[in-house]
């Protein structure tokens, strides 16, 4: 594992769009979403005592809305506000039955959504449209688990697999968009495809709303650290600026977790040279829902400013956390996840247990003191539909 610390500014001027003033909207209107239910936020006492640190606590997003991953929050909030911008109305806790009605039904059904997906991004957008009434296209790249291409046409969705990495992935679904008059809502951003994305992130920022409330109500204290992991850094730049707003100078220390295999942000902020900075080729790490190539400049616009740190790591972290979650100690509960979601967990033992990583540790100030949050991102999004 590589470690580069981040002699990040103060300022959150970048992340205005997802902090909590701005985002009271979508919190709302994801709560009026068929099967929506906040997902558990676990303690795990053990694993705490453990790694000798005070706390850690694991958002569980493999309970979400039925779809394993986090990912449906930001592709149903976009997909409803490109429907909401069309026919004039405003987001809230009835958007979605609204949507459904007789006025609206028939020009819903008429509307195309296409996007590029390691999986969950995609499977998300299809969840949308099935519930919604209208249609969506997904491209999984080459190397996608069979068993998520199937989930994805479970739900209605055209779908398949396509020879090339994400990166082009998503520049082909673009290019299907243009040719078939489609709505791309793709999880990434460029110049002049920036407000989706926006939309997108914003969506993510439930999940940090749900922590931020279940962490009150449960009369713990604010996490002192928050490890993200990230494919182009959409989630971990919602999550940066919406804890940022939500805690202000109280607020945890960032550590941003890739796999070796994809970092892109790791590799921009080593370079710092004001410069994205690509990650080409196969992209094969077992992470594959973080195999992408490209950062996205909204996520890293955040994250330069707030990451106190960037981790690069090998797929033997993700498993290392696969088998923490789901084989817990003591009285922990058992946490299904995938390897994408696991890693956290993987980096934080490793960071706490490996005497070579002493000197990291220190750095990030980790220790008995410490109170940390994970987000497991998905569950086993391998297996098959049911």
């Amino acid at each position: 594992m590589h470690i580069h610390f981040n002699s990040a500014k103060t300022g959150t001027e970048n992340a205005g769009f997802v902090s909590v003033d701005a985002v009271d909207d979508v919190h709302a209107f994801h709560e009026g979403l068929p099967g929506y239910a906040p997902t558990p936020l676990e303690d795990l006492k053990s694993l705490a005592c453990d790694l000798g640190v005070g706390q850690v606590l694991v958002k569980d997003e493999s309970k979400r809305l039925g779809l394993n991953a986090f990912k449906g929050l930001g592709g149903s909030y976009a997909v409803a506000k490109q429907l909401c911008t069309r026919f004039g109305l405003d987001m809230g806790p009835g958007t979605f039955e609204e949507l459904r009605s007789a006025p609206y039904a028939k020009r819903v059904a008429e509307t195309t959504f296409v996007t590029a997906t390691d999986g969950n991004h995609g499977r998300g957008v299809a969840w949308s449209a099935k519930h919604l009434g209208c249609k969506a296209v997904v491209y999984l790249p080459a190397g996608s688990v069979k068993a998520r291409l199937d989930a994805i046409l479970a739900l209605g969705a055209q779908a398949q697999i396509v020879d090339m990495n994400y990166d082009d992935a998503v520049r082909f679904a673009a290019k299907k968009a243009d040719e078939n008059g489609w709505t791309l809502v793709q999880d990434t951003a460029w110049d002049g495809y920036e407000d989706i994305p926006v939309d997108i992130m914003r969506g993510y920022t439930t999940l940090a709303w749900e922590a931020g409330e279940q962490i009150k109500l449960n009369g713990w204290e604010a996490p002192t650290h928050l490890f993200v992991q990230t494919g182009v850094g959409s989630l971990a730049g919602a999550m940066a600026g919406y804890v940022a707003s939500l805690w202000g100078d109280n607020r945890p220390k960032i550590i941003v977790v890739e796999p070796d295999k994809a970092d892109c942000l790791y590799r921009t902020a080593c370079a710092d040279d004001g410069t994205l900075h690509f990650v080409t080729g196969a992209l094969d790490s077992i992470m594959s829902g973080l195999c992408c190539g490209e950062p996205c400049p909204l996520g890293w616009n955040i994250l330069k400013d707030l990451a106190c740190a960037f981790a690069s790591c090998e797929d033997a972290y993700a498993l290392d956390g696969m088998r923490i979650l789901g084989e817990p100690l003591g009285d922990d509960p058992a946490i299904e996840s995938g390897e994408s979601g696991a890693v956290t967990a993987g980096v934080l033992a490793a960071l706490m247990r490996d005497p070579s990583l002493e000197d990291a540790r220190e750095k990030l100030g980790l220790g008995p003191q410490s109170r940390i949050l994970l987000i497991n991102t998905e569950g086993d999004t391998g297996r098959a539909a049911q």
